[in-house]
């Protein structure tokens, strides 16, 4: 007996259910920009924009999809830039098969930013359009992997700063799109580097990339003229002391050596020699009356007698020296003497 058996095979295709665009992320590479995403089920179209658009369109740009074992899709987009690479910003969008999502990110290369060493210094950072209920994220690198200096997320107003006190945000601005970072007293060697700004919003990712050179602080020339002016009015005040030091010993010992003169003190115009001439004469003594000296040939006697006060040396020691008789009978003084 013989048995008859019909075999059935049924294959069940499985299909997949729809896996949606979870994030975009681009990253750049010398003078090529690379878009991927992952994890993406059916593949989504990949298109490339600038601002401002290229004069001569894009040259090289390819698009890899890679499948995994669960029929998940990894695509990578390239796209080789030709000139000045901060002359534009480079958008890269992914759209769904079903075109209910469209997710873009953006990247800009600045031009160099070069301050001198202490002076405040701004990174700028504007995202290209309006974005609401973002995250904003700086990093910095010079030799090493990039470092994180702030975070900020605008649903809460939070900031995480790991460079506190030497960088800040403006978030009045950063709520209008402007993520620009001030640095206080940049110091050559800790600061100079590439600073990365990263937008990060719904559906969106905004990449702006700045390389930054701190120089040795100079010297300005009104600053050189202030010292140099400053060290000559040094030096001007210094050659003075130095000459009223060393003039002033010299000239008082040449005073106290020097012989004083006597004058000739007369009242009047002249000295008469008449007999109704008076002589009047000044003996400056201390604690002496000065008197008006009586008339020779009528004999009256002085009228007024006042105290005077103290005479300086010189005038004490002229008083002191004896009187010298000339042939006409008066003293160096001036003053008339009287013979017995």
């Amino acid at each position: 007996m013989s048995y008859k058996v019909n075999a059935v095979v049924s294959v069940f295709c499985a299909r997949l259910t729809p896996a949606p665009i979870q994030s975009v992320m681009m990253e750049m590479t010398d003078d090529l920009l690379t878009c991927s995403s992952q994890n993406i089920h059916p593949v989504p179209h990949v298109t490339w924009a600038t601002d401002p658009p290229p004069d001569h369109g894009f040259t090289e740009n390819s698009t890899l999809k890679i499948t995994d074992h669960k029929g998940l899709y990894t695509v990578e987009s390239s796209l080789r830039i030709l000139g000045n690479l901060s002359h534009n910003t480079y958008f890269c969008s992914f759209t769904s098969a079903d075109k209910t999502q469209e997710w873009t990110s953006s990247w800009r290369n600045q031009e160099d930013v070069t301050q001198e060493e202490g002076h405040a210094l701004s990174v700028p950072c504007v995202a290209p359009h309006t974005v609401q209920n973002f995250s904003l994220t700086w990093t910095f690198s010079s030799s090493t992997d990039p470092a994180v200096i702030l975070r900020f997320d605008s649903r809460t107003r939070l900031v995480s700063n790991q460079w506190e006190g030497r960088a800040e945000l403006d978030q009045n601005l950063l709520l209008l799109g402007n993520g620009s970072l001030l640095i206080h007293k940049p110091d050559r060697e800790e600061h100079s580097g590439t600073y990365t700004c990263t937008f990060s919003g719904l559906q969106s990712r905004h990449v702006v990339q700045t390389r930054v050179n701190i120089t040795e602080a100079s010297v300005g020339e009104d600053e050189e003229g202030v010292k140099r002016s400053w060290w000559s009015s040094a030096a001007s005040v210094a050659f003075v002391l130095f000459s009223i030091t060393v003039a002033l010993p010299q000239c008082l010992r040449h005073r106290a050596v020097e012989t004083p003169s006597v004058p000739h003190r007369c009242n009047g115009a002249g000295l008469d020699k008449g007999p109704q001439t008076t002589a009047a004469y000044t003996l400056v003594l201390p604690t002496v009356e000065r008197t008006a000296v009586h008339n020779e040939v009528s004999g009256h006697l002085p009228k007024t007698t006042e105290k005077v006060p103290v005479a300086g040396a010189e005038e004490v020691r002229s008083a002191e020296r004896p009187p010298v008789e000339d042939h006409d009978g008066l003293d160096q003084d001036g003053s008339s003497l009287h013979r017995p």
